[in-house]
């Protein structure tokens, strides 16, 4: 009832917008725009190796607790939740390394979507670090002097 007052009280180009019927709403329906679909597409998977990434983790997430969850499906060589330098929580991310591809294959199948902490985890084969480019330090160019 409070949007047809809505309706009735906006001024006649906003009524399309608060309508449901197909007389008086835009011809243009929204449409996605395909962006959103052309970038999950054209994020490339990361080939298969031992180094996985896991995101989505609780910000109470523990490196003991990650090794514990994914060392049931293998080896783990090295855990390690990333955190929060000032608070000490997690960011909600980490990489998991196991002993084989086999392994890490089987910590992704048995890992990815589901819960840990009472948050979804996502685990995913790791990109690798892209080369730093230029200078990393913000100190001007040094003029004069031998």
């Amino acid at each position: 009832m409070a949007a047809m007052r809505a309706a009735l009280a906006a001024p006649r180009g906003l009524v399309r917008f608060f309508c449901t019927n197909s007389a008086t709403s835009s011809p243009l329906s929204f449409v996605p725009p395909p962006a959103a679909a052309a970038a999950t597409s054209a994020r490339q998977m990361a080939e298969p190796n031992t180094n996985l990434f896991v995101s989505g983790l609780s910000k109470r997430t523990t490196t003991e607790r990650l090794r514990e969850e994914f060392a049931k499906f293998g080896e783990v060589v090295h855990a390690r939740v990333v955190t929060d330098r000032v608070s000490g929580y997690s960011k909600g991310f980490g990489f998991v390394k196991y002993a084989t591809i086999d392994e890490a294959a089987k910590g992704i199948e048995g890992m990815d979507g589901k819960f840990l902490d009472g948050w979804v985890i996502f685990a995913e084969y790791a990109r690798p670090r892209p080369p730093p480019s230029g200078p990393v330090n913000n100190a001007p160019p040094y003029y004069g002097g031998q």
